[in-house]
């Protein structure tokens, strides 16, 4: 595909590697070109903290320029995915805090979701054991989800005297599940089972969960082997075309559609057709 003269592929500095980032606040590796993310603090289910918010905000927003990451895995460790904010290190400290300070915390939790949703990989939650308040937001802030027949997946903030709209979740979720079982879920606070999140469609599919980190990971690599530009656009137009009407949709996505005909991998695609081959994208 080409460029000109100074556009942002272009400008010194706008790209980055993400092989070698040195995680402080979880677990983070490469294996090819698809990152892994690990919920690391299994004695608590994995919980999160401020830092651990802000950290995984800068990696997601980094991600935008990291061109040598294709996909991103997102899991917990020791059998849980997510208990959400941690009672300790968060939610008794936000008791003390003023209003400006926690319309700071707010707006930070929601950055996270905004970093994932503008980033261009593809991001799959594998889903185990406990996925609960901020962390269920995790979840449905990721593209896709696999999930386990024990996964339980609960919206907490009415448990503790808080609103169902965090993060998003008042946009997402009724999109993914619908406005009933949306309202129930963010109303009352119980937990969804894996298998009502199958059938609803919040998981993409269920799998043992000896093989839930095998499979988040083949997916991850099935789609880091596909066209990743053209990925990339797929979910930048999933989120735009949410506040659009059909006509501007179908104007927007010939307008994306264009421009993914103009990249070498459309034409590699084409060429290994005609010679009867299975093409091979490099996201260009």
């Amino acid at each position: 595909m080409k460029h000109l003269p100074g556009s942002p592929q272009e400008l010194p500095g706008n790209r980055q590697s993400l092989q070698a980032y040195e995680a402080r606040h979880f677990s983070y590796r490469v294996e090819g070109t698809v990152a892994l993310i690990n919920l690391n603090r299994p004695e608590r289910k994995n919980p999160l903290t401020f830092e651990s918010y802000a950290e995984l905000r800068d990696l997601f927003r980094n991600l935008v320029y990291a061109d040598d990451i294709k996909s991103v895995v997102l899991s917990g460790e020791g059998g849980n995915f997510c208990s959400g904010g941690d009672v300790h290190d968060i939610i008794g400290p936000l008791t003390q805090l003023d209003m400006p300070g926690l319309l700071t915390f707010t707006r930070m939790t929601g950055d996270v979701v905004k970093a994932m949703r503008a980033c261009p990989q593809p991001i799959i939650a594998a889903i185990d054991g406990i996925c609960a308040g901020a962390g269920a937001l995790l979840a449905l802030g990721s593209d896709m989800r696999l999930g386990t027949a024990r996964s339980k997946t609960a919206f907490l903030f009415a448990r503790v005297g808080l609103a169902g709209c965090d993060m998003g979740a008042c946009a997402m979720l009724p999109r993914m599940i619908g406005q009933g079982r949306a309202s129930e879920l963010l109303m009352t606070g119980r937990s969804m089972s894996g298998e009502e999140g199958e059938r609803w469609g919040f998981f993409n599919r269920l799998c043992d969960p000896e093989t839930l980190s095998t499979e988040a990971l083949q997916l991850a690599y099935d789609l880091a082997s596909g066209p990743t530009f053209a990925h990339g656009m797929t979910k930048k137009m999933l989120q735009q075309e949410w506040n659009m009407g059909v006509d501007e949709a179908i104007e927007a996505e010939a307008q994306a559609q264009a421009i993914c005909m103009a990249t070498n991998d459309f034409h590699r695609a084409y060429h290994a057709f005609v010679a009867k081959q299975k093409p091979i994208f490099e996201g260009d």
